[in-house]
């Protein structure tokens, strides 16, 4: 089925996406604990502003200022009544943007994970998960957005109830896991087993993949998983810039301009169609990522080895870790951008 996404790809072959939404509104003075989607109505200029940004700096995607946006995240910031008016707005921002960039820019709806348990680990049904899914889907798809863009999810069942929230939306959608655990989403789920997530849905993602998780080079050993257990799937990676570390109060992102666009390289050659940042990439990381897309000539597929060799060491084990696997730092956590 044609939808803008798919288009594009099939038009440009390689796709750039947009970098962090959560971090560089901190820089542009987000407190911490208040929630981004409500600057969609407090603070729509710089909403406005960052998405500029990303599409000065050559992104063919933006994502939504949305990522919270169902009522049981809302419900935290006593805005749960709030849903269809603050995705709604959310898209009415980012297609303003995209309509005036002189060429095609895809308006993606983000859409996070609810931050709560489904049944029978916690009380969240996933009927009602669904629910909150197109609930939020349709008020980004009445504000102009192209695609549902499902990210930073962990459960299984939380990817087919937001699967599900945006075919009842009457939405294309994509989707992507978090794997940052051991090499795996927090839940358990492998890169090469994400295939299988939604594979009974009578509409398949126009795209699915990682996102966020642990720095550059983790990513992209989830993307060799992927791109070996399908080498036909039309993959995202949409790495974090390096790793967070405190510089005073600040945290700051280590990768570099430089390194961002080597693994923009390295993810072509791994078999992705669609490039971006998450936590800590700014506009600068986007231009140099930008130039290395457009540059790229098309070499082999890379090695678990070469990655590390050519932009680091992996900060966690990889979901296939095996004998021959390369040495690995140790490192927890995870911020989404």
């Amino acid at each position: 089925m044609s939808n803008p996404l798919s288009d594009l790809i099939a038009e440009k072959g390689a796709l750039l996406a947009d970098g962090a939404m959560g971090t560089n509104l901190f820089d542009m003075g987000l407190a911490a604990g208040e929630a981004p989607e409500l600057w969609n109505t407090d603070q729509p200029e710089k909403i406005r502003d960052l998405h500029q940004g990303f599409v000065d700096a050559g992104s063919d995607i933006i994502l939504t200022n949305s990522f919270g946006g169902t009522r049981y995240r809302l419900k935290l910031h006593d805005a749960q009544d709030r849903v269809y008016e603050l995705n709604r707005k959310a898209a009415e921002l980012a297609r303003g943007v995209a309509d005036k960039a002189g060429r095609k820019v895809i308006v993606a709806g983000s859409v996070g994970p609810t931050g709560e348990l489904l049944v029978p680990l916690g009380s969240l049904t996933f009927e009602d998960a669904v629910e909150a899914f197109r609930e939020q889907i349709v008020g980004l798809k009445d504000g102009g957005a192209d695609v549902a863009w499902i990210e930073t999810m962990s459960s299984p069942d939380e990817i087919r109830a937001a699967a599900e929230g945006a075919i009842a939306a009457g939405m294309p959608y994509t989707f992507t896991g978090s794997f940052d655990t051991a090499g795996k989403t927090m839940m358990g789920l492998s890169p090469k087993d994400i295939f299988g997530v939604t594979a009974t849905e009578p509409e398949q993602p126009v795209a699915l993949g990682a996102n966020c998780g642990v720095g550059a080079p983790d990513i992209l050993s989830s993307l060799l998983d992927m791109s070996e257990a399908n080498p036909e799937a039309t993959l995202i990676v949409k790495g974090n810039c390096g790793i967070p570390q405190f510089q005073g109060e600040k945290i700051v992102y280590s990768g570099t301009p430089e390194l961002m666009a080597d693994y923009v390289h390295l993810a072509i050659d791994a078999g992705a169609k669609i490039i971006g940042g998450c936590c800590g990439t700014s506009c600068d990381h986007l231009k140099a990522m930008r130039v290395a897309l457009d540059q790229h000539q098309q070499g082999a597929r890379p090695t678990l080895d070469e990655v590390v060799a050519k932009i680091g060491p992996l900060k966690n084990k990889s979901a296939s870790e095996g004998a021959d696997a390369p040495r690995r730092e140790r490192r927890g956590g995870r911020r989404r951008g």
